[in-house]
C-alpha cells in the first residue's frame, strides 16, 4: 500500500500563529514558512516576538482550542485513507498539533517538540535536521511509494523526495519558484491527482 504525506497547517488546519497574531493584535506573528523560507530564522523571529510579549503556551492553546480543522479536511482524510497510509509530516509541534487530531481521525503525526519553561515556550526541538525529507526517506527504505502534498517553502524538500509531489492552495510566490509541482487548489482536485 502506498503512503501519503500531507503537510499540517495550511493544507489540513489554519495557520496556528496567525491565528496567535490576531488573537494578541500582533502582525509580526503572522509570518509564516511562506514568507520566511529557512525554518530556524523564522522560528527565532517567532521565540523573540513571543519572549517580549510574555506571551504564555496557556494563551496559545487557547487560541488552538477556538480553531478548527480547514472545512473538507476531514472528509479528504476519511477519502485518502480508503486507498492509502496517511502520514501528517508537519514543522508545528505536538503541543499545538495534538488537538487537531481527534478532529482529523487521529492520522500519525511527525513534528517537533517545544521547550518551555513556567508556561514560556524558551525554545525547541527538531525531530531530526531536515524532517521532511528524512520521513519520505524512511518510508522509500520501507519499500513504500510515497506521495506528497504540502503548501509552502519547508514542504519542498518532502515534495521533492517523494515519488510524486503537489503543491495544495500555494501562494503564487512558492509555485513559481517550483514549477515542476503541479498545483492543486480544492480537496477534489487533490484527490484526484493523488489516485492519478
Amino acid at each position: 500500500m502506498d503512503i501519503v504525506c500531507l503537510d499540517l497547517e495550511g493544507v489540513l488546519i489554519p495557520e496556528i500563529w496567525q491565528a496567535v497574531a490576531r488573537k494578541v493584535g500582533d502582525d509580526r506573528l503572522l509570518k509564516t514558512t511562506r514568507d520566511m523560507p529557512v525554518y530556524d530564522e523564522l522560528m527565532q523571529y517567532r521565540l523573540g516576538i513571543i519572549a517580549e510579549l510574555g506571551l504564555t503556551l496557556t494563551t496559545i492553546r487557547d487560541v488552538i482550542a477556538s480553531l478548527d480543522v480547514l472545512p473538507g479536511a476531514r472528509e479528504f482524510l476519511d477519502a485518502l485513507r480508503q486507498d492509502y497510509q496517511v502520514v501528517i509530516l508537519s514543522d508545528t509541534f505536538y503541543e499545538f498539533g495534538m488537538p487537531f487530531m481527534a478532529k482529523l481521525g487521529y492520522p500519525t503525526l511527525l513534528c517537533h517538540r517545544l521547550v518551555v519553561t513556567d508556561d514560556i515556550i524558551t525554545g525547541y526541538t527538531l525531530r531530526q535536521p531536515d524532517p521532511k525529507r528524512a520521513a519520505v526517506r524512511a518510508f522509500h527504505d520501507l519499500r513504500y511509494t510515497v506521495t506528497a502534498a504540502g503548501d509552502s517553502y519547508n514542504d519542498v524538500a518532502m515534495l521533492e523526495e517523494a515519488d510524486r509531489g503537489f503543491f495544495f492552495s500555494a501562494p503564487a510566490n512558492v509555485t513559481a519558484q517550483f514549477p515542476q509541482f503541479p498545483e492543486t487548489a480544492t480537496y477534489a482536485e487533490l484527490l484526484t491527482r493523488i489516485r492519478g
